[in-house]
């Protein structure tokens, strides 16, 4: 939907399950409109697409494409955004390390990219800008070396400019965000930054890459690695870096204590990772590749309740601390504070909790549609009260 000050929000439909052209336009019908009706009648609402490659093939087919345009108009909605971060499936089989492959180093990860913009670019309206959001360049369990690091910038500056070339022939301001994640090869702000840095090594003066790529700040993610939203996003700012997207999202954190550990195990499934980072008294930062790694770890120099977990685990935004276990729901807020300060930071705003088929039951007792309605009634009570109100 739109809001004040020229942002715009959507839900990631990525939540639903959806390979083909076919599964993820019945999504749409059946889960996207019923949302719809429930929080944004009669104005124009706003989707947050997720395309994998077979879909996006399937949509590129001229009739398809052609009759997805007509449905939009016809039923008052619009995409700004495609999440183009997962390449094939993405529920219901074993994701994990596969979600970063084919990463960029390869062309198929280019090509796919390539394609996205192109059907985005038919569909965004006029006036609004188009993001696509994809992995962080790739998996730190891949182990690029240098030879791969070069490749993956180079095809990385090949879609810069297609982008380019795409954005002066059809008007459409169109970028893509590179999406920091625990464990991969961009993890961190300052990692981002130091990539970006050897990006503008390769073409010195090339401005285009300004405005065509940037980073999606995932909420999340960045909680889960302790980053300070405020310092998080000044450092991305200082260093010239588009706030391409902000994916609105929220992680556990708990202190991982016996009772807490036996509770986890119900949040420990065989589809997505869940990187757990751990702090410790003085400071220090430990990273397990995923949480039953995590839980099975026992650290004996340490209280476990001086210890602290964050867990990429995407929980629902309006889910209420418990006795066991919080959430980083301050660092999106901090986010969204920051936001206030300065608006023009980012226009792109997607709510992603994906993780719906693998919540534990406590966490789904009701539909998908209201858990996405209650979602929305969270974020927008938390954008009006700084001043960010649907038009």
């Amino acid at each position: 939907m739109k809001l004040s000050h020229g942002l715009h929000l959507a839900y990631c439909t990525n939540i639903h399950r959806g390979e083909s052209w076919t599964q993820t336009f019945e999504t749409l019908q059946k889960y996207t409109l019923a949302v719809r009706d429930k929080v944004c009648v009669g104005k124009p609402y706003a989707i947050g697409l997720r395309l994998g490659a077979d879909a996006a093939r399937e949509l590129s087919d001229r009739y398809n494409l052609l009759a997805f345009q007509k449905w939009l108009e016809r039923n008052n909605c619009y995409v700004f955004t495609i999440n183009g971060f997962p390449y094939g499936k993405f529920h219901g089989t074993r994701v994990k390390e596969q979600v970063y492959a084919p990463d960029w180093t390869t062309p198929e990860r280019l090509d796919y990219t390539n394609l996205l913009f192109d059907l985005l670019a038919q569909i965004v309206p006029a006036g609004i800008d188009g993001s696509v959001s994809t992995v962080p360049v790739s998996f730190k369990g891949f182990k690029l070396d240098e030879r791969g690091a070069r490749a993956a910038r180079t095809n990385l500056w090949r879609c810069v400019d297609h982008l380019e070339q795409l954005t002066r022939r059809t008007g459409r301001n169109l970028h893509l965000g590179l999406e920091p994640e625990p464990c991969c090869f961009l993890e961190t702000t300052g990692e981002a930054v130091a990539f970006f840095d050897q990006l503008r090594a390769d073409r010195p003066g090339d401005m285009r890459l300004d405005e065509h790529l940037g980073i999606n700040y995932d909420c999340c993610h960045l909680a889960v690695e302790f980053e300070s939203p405020t310092e998080a996003l000044q450092r991305l700012r200082r260093a010239g870096i588009k706030i391409s997207k902000i994916h609105l999202s929220n992680a556990l954190k708990v202190r991982p204590t016996l009772d807490v550990r036996a509770a986890l195990k119900s949040f420990a499934d065989d589809i997505y990772f869940h990187q757990t980072i751990e702090r410790r008294p003085s400071g220090e930062i430990f990273r397990y590749g995923d949480l039953d790694e995590a839980l099975t770890t026992s650290v004996t120099e340490f209280p476990q309740a001086e210890l602290e977990w964050r867990i990429h685990f995407h929980i629902p935004l309006h889910a209420r601390p418990t006795a066991l276990f919080d959430t980083t729901a301050d660092h999106l807020v901090g986010v969204l504070d920051e936001v206030k300060r300065t608006p023009s930071i980012c226009s792109h705003f997607e709510m992603e909790t994906y993780t719906w088929e693998v919540m534990p039951p406590e966490l789904k007792k009701r539909n998908v549609v209201d858990q996405l309605v209650s979602e929305y009634e969270w974020t927008l009570a938390h954008l009006a009260q700084r001043g960010f109100k649907p038009e």
